[in-house]
C-alpha cells in the first residue's frame, strides 16, 4: 500500500503561519564556513530584523484570532495547536520544505520525547519522500534519526548544502554523559556540528520539555529559532495558529466519539485491596491504596483511596468495615526490585496497580469480549469498502498480557476466548500482537515479538493493508503519546480501576481519519468512529475530557459546560443588614432552637419495617451493564452524550463471604439484634441475602429507618430550648453565575449588597424575583426576605433540615414566613410526589414551627402561596 496526501486547507493556514513570521526577510544562499580548529559547516542564516518579526507576529495573532504576545518575552518561540489525528507531523514536515524554499534554509533537528514518536516521524518522512517530491520539484532531502554509535554522521549534517534533517530524541543530548556532549580527539564534541549549523529546531510534544535540564539542553543546539508543534501545549509560547479539539470535531477532521461504558451494578463485595503508590522518605515509606469505606454518615459502602503505613490496620482505615476485620493488617511497604509490593498479615503480597478482588477481573474480562465484538461488526462493514479495522488495548502490566511461567497472561487468555467465541471458532493466533517499552531494551528476543515491533511502529502502510493479519494491538505505555494510526476503530482502557490517562491521550490514538487500500482517506461521516470501551460511565468520560479541553486548549464552554473564570462572582451581604428592623424582627422570631422526644411500640416498628422490606423487588445478584453513548461537542453546551444503545446486563457469577449481617444493619439503625433480627424474619427476604448481601444491607437499613421515621413522625414532641439555631454575621463567598443565579437590583428588600446570588432552581429564581417585584406598600406584598443561610439548621429525627426563604409580608400588620420552594410540576407543590426523605424532614419542620410565635411555615411554588 503506498499513503495518498492531500493538499488541506487548514493544513496550509498553520503552514503559512510560520511562513508568515519572517515575511519581508531575504532569501539566504548556503556557504561554507570554518571554525578555528577547521570543522566546515554550512549554517542557517536569519536575514530580518527583531522589529520586522515582532510586527508580523502581531499581525498574524490578530488574523487568526489570538491572544498577543511580547516576542522579546517569549523569544523566537512559535507555537502551533493542531488537534491530535489532523496531520501535525506532516504540517511540518512540509513547513520544512517551504522554509527552504521560500527563505533558503537547510538544517532542521527534529526533538522528540520519547522512541514511539521518533518512530513514527521517521515513518512519516519515508511515506511523504515521494509526495514532497513530487510537489518540491525533487529537491534534495537527506534524514535519518540520531545514532549515538555514528556520531560522525552529524558532520554530514553540518557540511551539507541541501536539506538535512535530523530525529532524535531529548535523552540522546540531555546528559553530559551522553556521547553526543563528550569531546573527542579532534577538540570538540559532536554537537558543536549541530551548533555551528544553527539549526531550526522542531519539538513534537513540547510541553514535554518544559524542566531546565530540557530547556537547557534545547538552547546547547543554538537554534536559529524554535517551532513547537502539540495539541497540549503547556506553554503556547507565541501562539500563531490554532485548531482545537472542538473545531477539529465540527469540521470532520476526526472521528467521531462514542463510549461503551462497562460498569459493575452492586458488586462491592469482597475485601478489595488496590495498591495505587508509594511514597518512600528518609524516616518511613507510605502508600496509597483503594479500598472499601464505610460513609461515616449512611454508613454505605464505597471505594475510597487512604493513607498507610506498616502495622496500620486496614479495618480501622475502612471505618471498620467488617470485610477487613481479620488479616488485613500492613506487615510491611516493600521494594522488590523496580516494583513496591505490600504485604497483609493474612499473608496476601500486592504489588503497585494490582489487586486483591474479583469483580475487576469480571469487568476487564467484559470490556475485551465488548472490543472483539465490536471490531468485528465493523469489519464487517468497512472490508468492503477497502478499509482495514484495528483495535488497541491499553493494558497495565505486560504480564497481564505475555504472562509468566510459560503461561499466557490473563488478556490474552481473555482475548483469544473472545476471538473464537465471536468469529465461529478461527484461530486467533496471527490477529493480535504486542508492543512494550521494555522490547527495545534486549528484553525480549523473540523473532514473532520483533517481526510484531517492525510492523507496529515501522511498516505502518503494511500494517493498514489486508496482507497483515494483525488487527488488534497490545500496548502498556508505549503507544500511548506519538504513535497513532489512521485505521484504530476500538481503543480498549484495561486498567484495574478508572484510568487516570488523560481522555484525549487515550482517543487520540484513534482520530485520525481512516485510509483505504488505494491509500486515500475514507471521509464517510458515519462511517468514522471510535469506540472507546471504558471501564466509567460516559458521563463521567464526558465530563473529564471536557474539562481537560478547558484546561489544556483554553476552550470556554458557555452553556451548562465549564464556566469561564469571567463569569466568577462575590455574593455579600449588606455591611448594614443585621441593623435593619425588618431583618431583626423576623430574625428574633425564627431563630430559635427546639428538641424533641418520640414515643413509639417495638411491635409496630418490627410489623411496619417487615412489610417495607417485603415489597422491596427481588435482590438479585450483582452484574455488569454495558451502555452505549456518542459524545457531541461544541463550544457552546460542552461535551455532551447521547445514548446511542439502552443497557445491556451480564451477571456476574461470583460467591460471597456472608458478612454480619445484623451487626451491620445495627450499625446503621442503632436497633438491638434481636428486634433487627425479628424484622428480617418476618419480612421472609433471608433466601434473598446470600444474592448480594451488601445491597441487601444497604436496602433493609433504609427501609428500617423509613419505618423508624413514619412511627416517630406520629409520636413526636417538639420543645423550645433556650438555644439560638444560628448566629447570624456577614457573610460573603464566591461562585460562578449559572442560569439559576438571581441579580439583586434592590438590595434594601433583602440582606445582600446589589449584584448576584446563587440559588439551586428556576423555581427558586421565580420565587426571588417575585419577592424583589413585590410593591411594598401594597397589602400582602413581600417588603423584606431572603435565603435562609446553610447553617440554619433545624434537627428532626430525619437529620438536619434547612429550610430555604425567610419573608415578611405587609398585610394588616406584618406577617412572617418561613417557606420551602418546590416544584412538583403541579398548580400547587403535591407533596405526595417529594422523595419519602423530604416529606418526612418538612412534616417535622412543620411540629418545629408550631412552636414558634407568629411564624407561618409552607411548602410553596410561588410567592402568591404565602397569604
Amino acid at each position: 500500500m503506498e499513503l495518498n496526501f492531500e493538499k488541506l486547507d487548514y493544513q496550509q493556514k498553520a503552514i503559512n503561519a510560520v511562513l508568515d513570521v519572517f515575511s519581508g526577510s531575504l532569501k539566504m544562499q548556503p556557504e561554507t564556513n570554518f571554525t578555528q580548529n577547521g570543522m566546515a559547516f554550512v549554517a542557517n542564516k536569519r536575514l530580518i530584523s527583531h522589529e520586522d518579526m515582532a510586527n508580523n507576529l502581531a499581525k498574524i495573532q490578530t488574523e487568526n484570532g489570538l491572544a498577543s504576545t511580547d516576542l522579546g518575552a517569549n523569544g523566537l518561540n512559535f507555537s502551533v495547536e493542531m488537534e491530535t489525528g489532523t496531520g501535525k507531523t506532516y504540517v511540518y514536515l512540509r513547513t520544512i520544505y517551504e522554509l527552504n524554499r521560500q527563505y533558503g534554509w537547510l538544517k532542521f533537528v527534529i526533538v522528540v520525547p520519547n522512541v514511539a514518536i521518533r518512530e513514527g516521524v521517521i515513518q512519516t518522512l519515508r511515506a511523504t519522500k515521494k509526495h514532497f517530491d513530487d510537489e518540491f520539484d525533487r529537491q534534495i532531502m537527506t534524514f535519518h534519526e540520531y545514532d549515538s554509535s555514528r556520531p560522525q554522521n552529524l558532520k554530514t549534517f553540518a557540511e551539507d548544502q541541501n536539506i538535512q534533517i535530523l530525529v532524535m530524541t531529548i535523552q540522546a543530548f540531555n546528559k553530559d554523559s551522553n556521547i553526543i556532549n563528550q569531546v573527542r580527539e579532534q577538540g570538540f564534541a559532536p554537537i558543536e556540528w549541530l551548533s555551528q549549523s544553527q539549526p531550526i529546531v522542531i519539538l513534537d510534544e513540547p510541553q514535554n520539555f518544559e524542566s531546565e535540564l530540557s530547556q537547557e539542553s534545547i538552547a546547547k543546539l543554538n537554534p536559529l529559532f524554535t517551532l513547537r508543534y502539540s495539541a497540549t501545549h503547556k506553554n503556547p509560547y507565541n501562539l500563531i495558529y490554532s485548531l482545537n479539539p472542538v473545531q477539529a470535531y465540527q469540521l470532520g477532521l476526526v472521528k467521531q466519539v462514542v463510549v461503551d461504558s462497562v460498569l459493575a451494578n452492586d458488586a462491592n463485595e469482597g475485601a478489595y485491596v488496590r495498591l495505587l503508590d508509594v511514597k518512600p522518605s528518609k524516616k518511613s515509606i507510605s502508600a496509597k491504596v483503594e479500598i472499601l469505606v464505610r460513609d461515616p454518615k449512611n454508613k454505605d459502602i464505597n471505594k475510597k483511596s487512604v493513607t498507610i503505613k506498616a502495622n496500620d490496620d486496614l479495618f480501622q482505615k475502612s471505618n471498620e468495615n467488617e470485610l477487613y476485620r481479620d488479616g488485613y493488617i500492613v506487615n510491611q511497604i516493600f521494594s522488590d526490585g523496580d516494583m513496591w509490593k505490600i504485604e497483609l498479615s493474612n499473608g496476601k503480597i500486592i504489588q503497585t496497580f494490582e489487586y486483591d478482588g474479583f469483580v475487576q477481573d469480571a469487568i476487564m474480562k467484559r470490556q475485551i469480549f465488548q472490543t472483539v465484538e465490536e471490531h468485528l461488526r465493523k469489519e464487517k462493514k468497512l472490508r468492503a469498502k477497502g478499509i482495514k479495522v484495528l483495535s488497541l488495548f491499553f493494558i497495565d502490566k505486560v504480564e497481564n498480557y505475555r504472562g509468566a511461567n510459560g503461561e499466557d497472561g490473563k488478556f490474552k487468555t481473555w482475548f483469544e476466548e473472545a476471538y473464537r467465541h465471536f468469529s465461529d471458532g478461527k484461530n486467533p493466533e496471527n490477529v493480535h500482537g504486542g508492543y512494550f517499552s521494555q522490547d527495545r531494551k534486549g528484553k525480549t528476543e523473540k523473532e514473532k515479538e520483533e517481526k510484531t515491533y517492525q510492523l507496529i511502529m515501522k511498516d505502518k502502510e503494511k500494517l493498514l493493508s489486508f496482507e497483515s493479519e494483525l488487527r488488534f494491538i497490545f500496548s502498556h505505555s508505549a503507544l500511548r503519546e506519538g504513535w497513532d494510526n489512521p485505521n484504530v476503530f476500538q481503543i480498549c482502557t484495561l486498567n484495574e480501576t478508572t484510568s487516570t490517562t488523560k481522555k484525549r491521550q487515550e482517543i487520540g490514538r484513534g482520530l485520525r481519519l481512516p485510509v483505504k487500500q488505494d491509500g486515500t482517506r475514507h471521509r464517510e461521516l458515519s462511517d468514522n468512529v471510535l469506540t472507546v470501551i471504558a471501564n466509567e460511565s460516559y458521563e463521567q468520560f464526558a465530563k473529564l475530557l471536557q474539562q481537560e479541553i478547558a484546561d489544556d486548549c483554553g476552550v470556554k464552554f458557555a452553556n451548562g459546560g465549564v464556566k469561564p473564570k469571567c463569569n466568577r462572582q462575590t455574593m455579600k451581604t449588606r455591611d448594614d443588614f443585621l441593623a435593619d428592623p425588618l431583618f431583626q424582627a423576623i430574625w428574633q422570631k425564627i431563630n430559635q432552637q427546639t428538641r424533641y422526644k418520640v414515643n413509639f411500640s417495638s411491635d409496630e416498628l418490627i410489623k411496619k419495617a417487615a412489610e417495607n422490606i417485603r415489597r422491596l423487588p427481588e435482590i438479585e445478584k450483582p452484574n455488569i451493564s454495558n451502555q452505549k453513548a456518542k459524545l457531541q461537542m461544541s463550544e457552546t453546551y460542552g461535551v455532551e452524550t447521547q445514548m446511542a444503545r439502552s443497557e445491556l446486563t451480564f451477571a456476574l457469577n461470583q460467591s460471597h463471604d456472608i458478612p454480619d449481617i445484623l451487626g451491620e444493619i445495627q450499625t446503621r439503625t442503632e436497633l438491638t439484634r434481636q428486634t433487627i433480627f425479628q424484622i428480617i424474619q418476618q419480612s421472609g427476604k433471608i433466601a434473598q441475602i446470600q444474592n448480594n448481601p451488601q445491597k441487601f444491607i444497604q436496602l433493609a437499613s433504609k427501609e428500617i429507618q423509613m419505618a423508624l421515621q413514619e412511627l416517630m413522625l406520629n409520636g413526636i414532641e417538639y420543645e423550645l430550648i433556650e438555644q439560638p439555631i444560628y448566629e447570624m454575621r456577614e457573610m460573603s463567598h464566591e461562585f460562578y453565575l449559572d442560569e439559576n443565579s438571581f441579580e439583586i437590583t434592590q438590595p434594601e428588600k433583602t440582606i445582600y449588597e446589589r449584584g448576584f446570588i446563587p440559588l439551586d432552581s428556576q423555581t427558586e429564581n421565580q420565587f426571588a424575583q417575585d419577592c424583589q417585584n413585590h410593591d411594598a406598600n401594597e397589602k400582602n406584598a413581600v417588603v423584606f426576605y431572603f435565603k435562609l443561610p446553610a447553617k440554619f439548621k433545624i434537627r428532626t429525627p430525619a437529620g438536619n433540615y434547612n429550610p430555604d426563604w425567610a419573608v415578611v409580608m405587609n398585610h394588616d400588620e406584618r406577617v412572617y414566613f418561613v417557606a420551602e420552594t418546590k416544584n412538583t410540576g403541579t398548580e400547587n407543590v403535591d407533596s405526595r410526589q417529594l422523595r419519602q426523605s423530604e416529606q418526612l424532614k418538612i412534616a417535622y419542620a412543620e411540629q418545629h414551627f408550631k412552636q414558634l410565635t407568629n411564624v407561618e411555615y409552607r411548602v410553596v411554588k410561588k410567592v402568591d402561596e404565602l397569604k
